[in-house]
């Protein structure tokens, strides 16, 4: 079977499409790229197979690697964050501090500019329950159980 250039536009936007479900923006980059591949296509038909796979892989891993190092907020905080603008803001934990290494909590609305920030918390908590905002130490967010 020969691959026509709409297989590769259709792949392209059902990747795009798959970053409604995983919101990461790989797929985005992939879906991009097999758009691209798809646009080449149209215009000069006679590549070959091994070349379309070959530039659909360079070009995802280019606006890949584009988005983590230049593009992407930074996940670190770029300045201190004040008490007053999230104390007692909810967030739930996806993932769970142990031992010395800080936890990670999501908000629904971003606090600073970012969804996801670390944390300490005195009580056991699991993944999926919902804390509390209620003090700032180093940048790192204190919080308890709802």
């Amino acid at each position: 079977m020969e691959v026509l250039y709409w297989h590769w536009v259709v792949l392209g936007i059902g990747l795009v499409l798959l970053e409604l479900i995983i919101p990461s923006f790989t797929a985005l980059w992939f879906g991009l790229g097999a758009i691209f591949v798809g646009l080449m296509l149209l215009f000069d038909s006679s590549l070959s197979l091994t070349l379309q796979i070959s530039v659909w892989a360079s070009v995802s891993a280019i606006l890949t690697l584009v988005w983590f190092k230049y593009l992407k907020p930074s996940t670190r905080h770029a300045g201190e964050i004040s008490l007053d603008k999230v104390e007692g803001e909810v967030g739930i934990v996806i993932v769970k501090p142990s031992g010395s290494r800080c936890g990670k909590v999501r908000f629904s609305t971003p606090l600073q500019g970012m969804d996801e920030w670390d944390f300490n918390i005195e009580e056991s908590v699991e993944t999926g329950d919902q804390i509390q905002v209620t003090d700032i130490q180093n940048n790192v967010l204190v919080m308890k159980k709802r």
